[in-house]
């Protein structure tokens, strides 16, 4: 595909006529106003005119980060030389050209930051062939909105509905999950949440088909989590998941985590260009790179829309991230691409401290060819975008629809749009808050490319009804049936794909959660199974076993280990397992205990350390 849009300069003319049309463009160009965000045309081009260059910022573009580097995707870093940067009021920036670690382009990554406000011109040279072709373009960069920090409100300790405690973990103290629903027909795997907003610890977890913990990863006060999935890197299966700050404004400042089977940490990706990874997607790829999403408040005159002259709005962007150097290969920005008047929000109220949130990515689905789709939550609309170029091939639903939507296909404040290998989109309709649909409802849309016309083929909604105003997910499994996470509303369901209700379930008190799936897991952690012991009768009667192990899904029984030392232990009992925690009595008093976690085969795959009982 990225052959096809090249255009080779291959005469001394075309050369001739590039140079004189880059003079005749900084020689018009004049620094706009301090309160301008977007361009005067929308939806450009990310390849720059006359080469094989996908660049960002965006020439002409208003958004980009005082600590942003210049992208040149499309061309190895051997083939490109002389690359410069000069700010209108800081001059020249020193800095390096880096390439990519997939060989096909390299950013400038000046040593310095730019000011606000100024215009920065970028030059270089593109080898082509056997001719080398200038090239120059400019931006300006943002003056950036800082949010004022807000600290978590203190919160009461979680009940016992709310949250479960272990005798063998006591320091654990994870969300509890009621299932209210259950069908030998559902499909395989455990069910990945991040449970957030509860009184008790927020943190990424796993839970069982029966509803019992899997793992557990508390974290610390004010530190939230999202979105905890298993992906693909290096061809094994990882977790994957957010963590970070939420400010009140909805969006998150964090970053993306990496975990192995073994649930040790085997990277974390950041954003670049001087962001911070928002929590609503990351999606790992198949060639070393990784997106996600970063909500950006700069400011902003917002009086055409009925704003503040003096506002601010918040920039959807997505980025992709070279996995191996953290180089940011491109940036998307909705700024540059989509009009602030398709948002159904108002800019009315808004306010540097509550920026205009016109957009509101969140999530991100790049296709093999050669298109990406993505979800803006404000402007109730789907993108199709050209991957390369990044502009805007189809609006589906919103203000201005290039699709036309059949009976029920409208969205509003959906999430987490996925285009299906059979083509078919998937989606979380919240419909909510103001309320446009009666229930939230997760749909399959279907758009005829003759009649360019969107229709729903599946539809699926919660009995009873539910009307979540926030977050959400619909996850088509690979045995055809449709997994839905409720978001706001703290409840995980699957769906035959007739549409019969196979597994329902709910967090309890405030916890919710932004998305829940459901995936095939095999968790082998490299720490030891935990216990504790207590014998009845003031130390004369039977001794209870408590065994636990956090992350592992292995273990099928307990054996109880038992003796007059630590080191002299003998077998004396054991156990089918349990859910997360076991408990096993044995004959008698046991002045030292240990246990051993058994696989299906018998097997000992974990021994605890031994303990006075």
């Amino acid at each position: 595909m990225l052959g096809a849009l090249v255009v080779a300069l291959s005469s001394a003319g075309t050369l001739a006529f590039a140079s004189r049309r880059i003079v005749a463009e900084e020689a018009a160009y004049r620094a706009p106003a301090v309160g301008r965000c977007t361009p005067s045309t929308l939806n450009h081009s990310a390849t720059l005119p006359g080469t094989s260059l996908a660049i960002s910022p965006l020439p002409d573009s208003y958004y980009a980060s005082a600590h942003t580097q210049i992208s040149l995707l499309g061309a190895s870093k051997g083939d490109l030389g002389d690359v410069r940067a000069s700010g209108s009021e800081t001059g020249s920036h020193p800095g390096r050209l880096h390439g990519y670690s997939q060989g096909d382009g390299a950013s400038f990554v000046p040593s310095t930051p730019f000011h606000a406000g100024e215009t920065v011109t970028v030059r270089g040279k593109l080898k082509t062939g056997s001719k080398t072709q200038p090239f120059a373009y400019h931006f300006t960069v943002a003056t950036q909105d800082t949010l004022k920090y807000v600290p978590p409100a203190h919160q009461a300790a979680a009940s016992s509905g709310e949250a479960q405690r272990f005798h063998s973990a006591p320091s654990l103290v994870a969300p509890s999950l009621d299932v209210t629903a259950h069908s030998p027909l559902s499909a395989p795997g455990d069910i990945f949440t991040a449970p957030d907003a509860g009184r008790g610890p927020s943190g990424p977890t796993i839970f069982d088909e029966a509803g019992n913990l899997v793992w557990f990863d508390p974290l610390p006060a004010g530190v939230e989590s999202t979105n905890l999935q298993v992906q693909q890197y290096d061809g094994k299966p990882v977790l994957t998941w957010w963590q970070g700050y939420i400010p009140p404004q909805g969006f998150g400042e964090g970053e993306e985590m990496i975990d192995n089977d073994s649930y040790r940490r085997i990277g974390s990706v950041h954003a670049g260009n001087g962001y911070k990874a928002d929590l609503h997607d990351f999606k790992l790829t198949g060639s070393g790179t990784a997106l996600l999403t970063v909500f950006d408040p700069i400011r902003c005159n917002l009086s055409a829309e009925g704003g503040p002259s003096g506002g601010a709005v918040t920039d959807g962007i997505f980025q992709e991230v070279d996995l191996r150097t953290g180089l940011v290969r491109r940036e998307w920005d909705s700024l540059d691409h989509v009009p602030l008047g398709n948002s159904y929000s108002p800019a009315t109220d808004t306010s540097t401290e509550w920026p205009f949130d016109y957009f509101h990515i969140n999530s991100i689905d790049q296709q093999a060819n050669g298109t990406t789709l993505i979800s803006a939550r404000n402007t109730w609309a789907l993108y199709e975008l050209n991957t390369l170029t990044g502009q805007v091939l189809a609006r589906i639903g919103g203000k201005s629809s290039t699709v036309k939507l059949g009976s029920g296909a409208a969205t509003a404040f959906q999430h987490d749009a996925t285009v299906q290998p059979n083509g078919t989109i998937t989606v979380f309709d919240n419909g909510a808050v103001p309320v446009v649909h009666p229930q939230s409802r997760a749909l399959v849309l279907s758009i005829d490319p003759q009649t360019h016309t969107d229709t729903v083929l599946a539809q699926y909604e919660h009995p009873p009804a539910l009307s979540s105003y926030s977050q959400g997910d619909a996850q088509a499994l690979p045995n055809g049936d449709m997994f839905v996470g409720w978001g706001a509303e703290p409840y995980f369901s699957e769906f035959s794909s007739s549409g019969q209700l196979l597994f329902d379930a709910h967090l309890h008190g405030s916890y919710q959660t932004y998305r829940a799936y459901r995936f095939p897991w095999t968790g082998a952690p490299t720490n030891p199974p935990t216990i504790a012991a207590s014998t009845s009768a003031g130390g004369k009667g039977p001794t209870t076993v408590y065994a636990s192990w956090n992350g592992d899904t292995q273990t099928a029984a307990w054996r109880v280990l038992a003796g007059p030392s630590a080191k002299q232990l003998t077998p004396v009992g054991g156990g089918p397992r349990a859910g997360f925690e076991t408990a096993i009595s044995t004959p008698g008093p046991e002045p030292y205990v240990a246990v051993q976690a058994l696989n299906s085969a018998g097997a000992v795959i974990g021994t605890s350390p031994a303990i006075k009982s």
